[in-house]
């Protein structure tokens, strides 16, 4: 990955014309669109995300704003784009850009902390879903199956689990809130401020917990954090959670751990290949939730994105300091 200088807080706004080109890849409704019209007093370009037309990308390197997610390659050769907002949190896309060079006159700003509420319900929910045995449940269900006796027995309390979160974002503190309730203890993996701050401590520490949850972004640093050692250093019974990046675990060695019964369940929400192909062995793992990159969705999911966007849109033209400006040099 490059590593790179910060992208500017406060672009160049001087060379932003009356006219300027707004880019959006969202798949928006026409209300939606008007809105965006209203804020914009220039030329608004609607397309539908992942598009590889080759007339978007004429329009892109005309473009002065972009909303959404364009090709890297496209984003290289836009000589007067200015700022882009993402509509991900993740940025893995274009870190093999020139950002020395590129973040000289290209803001960036991503959708850090907008997905913190349903993404930490979406944790909340699978491990609560393995813990009651609901995943269990509902395959019986499906084959109209009455063996109550036999997933009772093995029912979990979550009240008092031991609980690591790897990271201490926004999406990390609010699971710490949703677990509050329930009595759980808390720890966090973090370089800077973790209660767990090295691997040499995470290693020490992991035979402790009762629930991993990963909510890391994807870097070279956190990429394989969970490899086979790791995983078979997790407590006998252990359910592991991942809803940051699917190349933080060894899914093979995680695979193996969950078909051997040696640990107590998964709930994946993000997987090294999405989406993820047929006969992977994850799909027909037991004791796994498959959420299938789903935990940042809500009903108000693109209005919420619209309302960043405007925010940032008049801290743009206004000369302040943008929310969520991407920080190259550590990859998130």
């Amino acid at each position: 990955m490059v590593r790179a200088p910060n992208a500017p807080q406060v672009a160049d706004r001087a060379a932003l014309p009356p006219d300027a080109v707004l880019y959006v890849e969202l798949a928006l409704d026409t209300a939606e669109q008007e809105r965006l019209r209203a804020i914009a007093p220039g030329h608004v370009w609607f397309t539908e995300p992942d598009s590889d037309s080759i007339g978007d990308a004429q329009v892109l390197a005309d473009s002065h704003i972009a909303l959404g997610n364009p090709r890297a390659d496209w984003v290289a050769k836009a000589p007067h784009l200015r700022w882009m907002q993402l509509t991900s949190v993740g940025i893995d896309r274009y870190t093999g850009l020139d950002w020395p060079v590129l973040g000289q006159r290209l803001a960036v700003t991503n959708l850090g902390g907008l997905f913190a509420d349903p993404v930490a319900e979406t944790c909340l929910a699978g491990i609560l879903a393995l813990y009651r045995g609901i995943d269990v449940l509902t395959g019986l269900r499906a084959g109209e199956t009455w063996s109550r006796l036999d997933v009772r027995p093995g029912l979990r309390l979550l009240g008092g689990a031991n609980v690591l979160i790897l990271g201490r974002g926004a999406i990390a503190l609010r699971l710490a809130e949703l677990l509050a309730p329930f009595g759980c203890s808390v720890a966090h993996f973090a370089r800077g401020d973790g209660d767990i701050r090295t691997r040499q401590e995470l290693d020490a520490r992991l035979p402790d917990f009762d629930i991993v949850v990963g909510l890391l972004p994807g870097t070279d640093e956190t990429a394989d954090l969970f490899d086979r050692r790791r995983i078979d250093r997790l407590r006998p019974g252990a359910v592991f959670v991942n809803a940051g990046r699917g190349t933080l675990a060894d899914e093979d060695a995680l695979v193996a751990a969950l078909g051997s019964g040696r640990l107590g369940g998964a709930a994946l929400d993000v997987t090294r290949e999405e989406p993820l192909p047929a006969g992977h062995p994850l799909w027909s793992c037991p004791n796994v939730i498959l959420t299938q990159h789903t935990a940042g969705g809500s009903r108000d999911e693109t209005q919420r994105i619209l309302d960043l966007f405007e925010d940032n849109w008049r801290r743009f033209v206004g000369g302040e300091p943008l929310r969520n400006v991407v920080r190259w040099s550590k990859g998130y």
